[in-house]
């Protein structure tokens, strides 16, 4: 199970990947170039904005809702349009958009922090039907957004904590009761980023600075890893048996950034993992 090079544009901060079910094609993002990307076979597309975008979620063939530091917005990815849905922290210039995705319900989970990682500066959001409502607050480096297959747990962390949340949720897919910890990674020193949950049940997460995604079982305990050639992993998708790995050379210093010469590109490593289908978002 080696990783290889998916697709070798470098990101300065890869992110958010989606593997969209009917166009059988992976997005992702590069936050800090604000750009979005776009890879199926030999066809590669990019979309520049005017501003950080982080994460999305399909609509349908041609639309995407896209996360971006002010905003979520329908995109038209056949003819670039664009309409803002409902505003996100547009009146707050410390913060941006960073981690999401679509739930079990049709709604729109999403994480905003501070652009300097500022502590406690972020909020967990959901989308549905039309309205946007806050969660959780005083996060630093929200990551991990997903779901279980049954829709019954979703799962989020704080990269800076390190520590991932699990929280039970209703028929319409509100969080009920409070949040319980899944994994508690302050010991083992592993900042856990972005996400997905397979078609198993086991949480896979790209493990910032630790050249790998690991697989844990529904206990919490690691069961699988999948080494990538840098360090920074930043998120995975699965399909087909695929799974998906953005990655970053944000923040490494020169030296490293000359070690690593893939840093910031996307790989695919063939595990034989079965995915869930990512879920539509109900606009």
């Amino acid at each position: 199970m080696t990783a290889e090079v998916f697709d070798d544009r470098r990101n300065i901060l890869g992110e958010g990947p989606l593997w969209h079910p009917r166009l059988e094609r992976l997005f992702w993002f590069d936050i800090m170039g604000k750009r979005l990307f776009s890879r199926a076979g030999g066809d590669r597309q990019e979309w520049a904005f005017d501003r950080h975008v982080s994460a999305a979620g399909w609509v349908d063939d041609s639309t995407l809702l896209l996360a971006t530091e002010r905003d979520l917005i329908s995109f038209d990815i056949l003819t670039g349009a664009s309409d803002v849905i409902v505003p996100l922290e547009a009146d707050n210039p410390v913060t941006r958009s960073n981690d999401g995705r679509a739930d079990p319900n049709g709604g729109f989970w999403i994480g905003t922090m501070g652009r300097m990682a500022d502590a406690g500066a972020g909020t967990i959001y959901r989308y549905y039907r039309g309205e946007i409502r806050p969660l959780y607050d005083g996060i630093t480096i929200p990551n991990a957004i997903c779901f279980t297959p049954d829709g019954r747990q979703a799962c989020f962390a704080d990269t800076d904590k390190r520590l991932v949340w699990r929280v039970a949720l209703d028929e319409d897919g509100w969080p009920r009761g409070e949040p319980e910890i899944y994994l508690d990674h302050r010991a083992a020193g592993i900042n856990p980023d972005g996400a997905v949950i397979d078609a198993d049940g086991c949480f896979v997460c790209a493990e910032w600075g630790g050249w790998r995604v690991g697989r844990y079982d529904r206990g919490g305990n690691l069961v699988e890893e999948f080494s990538v050639p840098v360090e920074q992993a930043s998120c995975p998708a699965l399909a087909d048996g695929i799974l998906y790995v953005t990655t970053a050379r944000q923040g490494l210093p020169e030296d490293r950034i000359d070690a690593q010469p893939q840093a910031g590109m996307t790989f695919r490593i063939e595990t034989g993992m079965t995915g869930q289908q990512e879920h539509q978002v109900i606009l």
